[in-house]
């Protein structure tokens, strides 16, 4: 829910019925639990009617319900605290199939960043991988999970990969203070946005770095910095949150890379399989 609607929906438009100001108004005040309502709830929770929410959506803008749903939970995921969280998946949650409710709510998080990816910024952030002189790849908190994949693969098939722990302020800025023209940043940032990745971004723009963000949309705050942004849409689970498509969205870049180093990669692997057999890596039979 953007700017717009919020101050739409704050202004009272005169156009609204009596039933939808009274909408309206439970959702500003109530922002964080009607995000995650149906629409039948949420009328039962006003005192309206399940069809005058969804006209409300449609006066809104909206094509319907789900998608002025969406919409709003795109906007508050990103202010809710943990305890929040927690009250919010009861409410989703009571009741239900954990395990089927979770896993469906993946498949649809795959399907809809796959539908809605920018193929044209996906090949631009592999190309300027592959030409980094220094890849830089920075997640802080939940997200550093994500980077430490990509960099332990990463690492294989670029160079000079650097991989920046989620340490204090002061000793991030340390692992980047050389970062500059020629260089390549992906950060990987997803609610609840860390301000300490922020800020690194937001450095190494400024000192000429090439700045790739994996966010999950165009309002996140990495987005508006990142000269290449892919999207990969994450879901709020309790008071964690999915990133299965961001990590899918990971897998592409690593293989795409991959690809385009193939002349090399042969030699890479053979050259690791030596060194792992010697040094005993992995188990026998694994």
């Amino acid at each position: 829910m953007d700017k717009d609607i919020l101050s739409k929906l704050n202004a009272g438009d005169r156009r609204l019925s009596k039933g939808q100001r009274l909408i309206a108004r439970y959702i500003t005040e109530n922002y964080d639990k009607a995000a995650f309502m149906t629409a039948g709830k949420l009328g039962r929770t006003v005192g309206v009617s399940e069809s005058t929410v969804v006209r409300f959506a449609t006066e809104l803008g909206f094509d319907g319900y789900p998608g002025m749903r969406r919409a709003m939970q795109e906007m508050v995921r990103s202010r809710l605290t943990s305890v929040q969280r927690i009250a919010v998946a009861k409410d989703m949650l009571d009741g239900a199939d954990v395990l089927k409710a979770v896993m469906t709510s993946d498949q649809e998080n795959l399907q809809a960043s796959m539908e809605k990816l920018d193929r044209e910024a996906f090949d631009q952030a592999v190309q300027a991988i592959g030409a980094a002189k220094h890849l830089y790849i920075v997640g802080m908190r939940s997200s550093a999970s994500l980077a430490s994949f990509m960099g332990f693969y990463m690492n294989l098939l670029v160079e000079d990969v650097r991989l920046i722990h989620d340490t204090t302020a002061n000793e991030v800025y340390e692992q980047i203070m050389h970062i500059g023209p020629g260089d390549v940043y992906v950060g990987i940032s997803y609610p609840r946005y860390s301000s300490s990745s922020l800020k690194a971004m937001e450095f190494a723009k400024r000192q000429g770095a090439a700045v790739i963000a994996l966010t999950d949309n165009e309002r996140s705050p990495s987005a508006q910095m990142a000269d290449i942004k892919l999207y990969a849409k994450s879901d709020m689970v309790s008071f964690l949150d999915s990133l299965v498509a961001p990590m899918s969205l990971i897998n592409a870049l690593i293989v795409a890379v991959a690809n385009k180093r193939r002349e090399s990669l042969d030699d890479t692997f053979g050259y690791l399989e030596k060194l792992w057999s010697e040094y005993g890596v992995f188990a026998v039979g694994s």
